[in-house]
């Protein structure tokens, strides 16, 4: 009876002991997880304003909601009176662990990042990256999707395109398209210069300011080269590019104006 008594007494001084903390650790994990949720909602706003790309914008606020819920079970634990010393040892021996088990994808998991928060290019962009220029697909987290002109998917980790240099042709609204027109020795420069320029001027996709620029620029090898510059709407730089080669070309033959092909002179002696 006295053992029973004592049980008794010792569960008492127990629950006296470990009640009060258990209820401190509720009332901890209720208003820690309340906190949470605000401080989840707050980020979420913040990336809204800043235009997050949705689909990281949704990662890191998930991502953030479970860390700190994750430090709010191991300091309730603590509170109860539960060992973590271990556990957090564990914890980090695993994640260590994992990361070095992942260590490219984790590489390419922080390129799309920078990519997604910083925005060197977005969809729809046409950029130079890796040996590729294509137009801007897809930006996943892991990988960016690239579409060349001729349909093909190219599929690029985002790792080295956030650590290298890219080339963005879609940013600013207007570009310079840039040639280089040959002709002979023998033929009229002042002529060739003045078809060049009505070309160009009498053009309606080229701008008028700047105006485009004629020049010649070297006397090469085989020819005499002019150097014209000119400036456009971005839409319009591949179509310029192609059409003006097709129309300098038919302007030179109606003007008798020659385009030479590389050759050589070679002189024989006879001793």
């Amino acid at each position: 009876m006295d053992s029973l008594e004592q049980y008794y007494q010792q569960a008492v001084n127990l629950a006296w002991k470990v009640i009060p903390d258990f209820l401190l650790a509720i009332v901890v994990l209720l208003i820690g997880l309340w906190v949470i949720k605000l401080i989840v909602k707050g980020l979420n706003k913040v990336m809204e304003k800043a235009d997050v790309e949705v689909s990281l914008h949704k990662f890191l606020s998930s991502l953030a909601g479970i860390g700190l819920k994750v430090l709010l079970l191991i300091s309730v634990a603590s509170m109860m009176g539960i060992a973590t010393t271990s556990f957090v040892a564990i914890l980090g021996a695993a994640g260590l662990a994992v990361g070095l088990a992942l260590q490219g994808s984790l590489a390419n998991f922080a390129g799309g990042v920078l990519i997604l928060l910083f925005k060197p290019f977005k969809v729809g962009d046409v950029i130079e990256t890796q040996g590729y220029t294509a137009k801007v697909h897809e930006i996943q987290i892991f990988n960016t999707i690239l579409k060349t002109p001729d349909n093909k998917t190219i599929i690029v980790p985002n790792g080295p395109v956030s650590n290298c240099s890219i080339v963005n042709y879609s940013t600013e609204a207007r570009r310079r398209v840039d040639f280089t027109f040959g002709i002979g020795y023998d033929d009229d420069i002042a002529k060739a210069k003045s078809v060049l320029t009505k070309l160009f001027t009498e053009d309606t996709r080229v701008l008028k300011d700047p105006e485009p620029f004629v020049a010649l620029g070297e006397l090469a090898d085989s020819s005499v080269n002019f150097t014209v510059r000119a400036w456009v709407n971005a839409e319009d730089y591949w179509g310029l590019h192609f059409d003006m080669y097709e129309k300098v070309k038919l302007a030179f033959d109606a003007n008798q104006i020659s385009i030479p092909y590389p050759q050589q002179d070679i002189h024989l002696h006879q001793s």
